[in-house]
């Protein structure tokens, strides 16, 4: 089952080239663009102190790290061979091969975990990013890099170590949270300053009504 549904996406996906450019442009730039969105959400905070979304941001930061090490620890439990490796023949690679054991898949892992980090501070924010973490899993099935199960293991341990930090560490992350604004704050703050700066305040635009 887990080879058929595996077989069935990749080919789909390898064999139709209006399918295939898309898909492999799109899986790249959606790593590198949701590590920034996370990245942004501490940006998106007035400094100082803590909000939501500098809470949010760390929890994420901090459950990607987690889940990204318990999968290496499950990996030296079951080393399985990645598709490419078990079935070279029969499998289309259109991504870089990766040495790295099978399961679980670490960018699905890393991804859910960010995902339910967001969601636990923000619904519709959180809604945003589970979408662009299942397109990050679908797509290392597309591209041959793992099969459903490494996905499907991988939003499992995301979703655990994103509730150990939102449930179990929240003293933690907010300490984290307000050292690492010591350090970001007088960058971030007169950024802050001049937008506010430029933005007419509400009593401005009711004169200017």
């Amino acid at each position: 089952m887990d080879w058929s549904l595996f077989h069935l996406v990749n080919t789909e996906v390898a064999t139709r080239d209006w399918l295939e450019d898309p898909v492999t442009t799109m899986a790249t730039l959606a790593v590198p663009l949701y590590a920034l969105a996370t990245i942004c959400l501490w940006l998106v905070s007035r400094p100082p102190g803590i909000s939501r979304w500098r809470l949010a941001s760390v929890s994420a930061v901090t459950a990607a790290g987690i889940a990204v090490t318990a999968n290496q620890l499950i990996a030296h439990v079951w080393d399985r061979p990645r598709p490419f490796t078990a079935h070279a023949a029969a499998t289309h690679l259109l991504s870089a091969p990766s040495p790295d054991p099978s399961f679980p898949s670490d960018h699905a892992a890393a991804a859910f975990a960010i995902a339910f980090c967001v969601l636990a501070f923000s619904r519709w924010a959180g809604t945003g990013f589970l979408a662009a973490a299942t397109f990050i899993g679908l797509s290392r099935i597309a591209l041959g890099m793992h099969y459903p199960s490494d996905v499907l293991a991988g939003v499992l341990v995301g979703w655990l170590a994103a509730s150990l930090v939102v449930h179990l560490g929240r003293p933690l992350i907010a300490r984290i949270t307000v050292l690492v604004g010591r350090l970001t704050d007088p960058l971030v703050a007169p950024v802050w300053t001049r937008v506010a700066s430029r933005v007419p305040s509400s009593r401005e635009r009711g004169s200017t009504a």
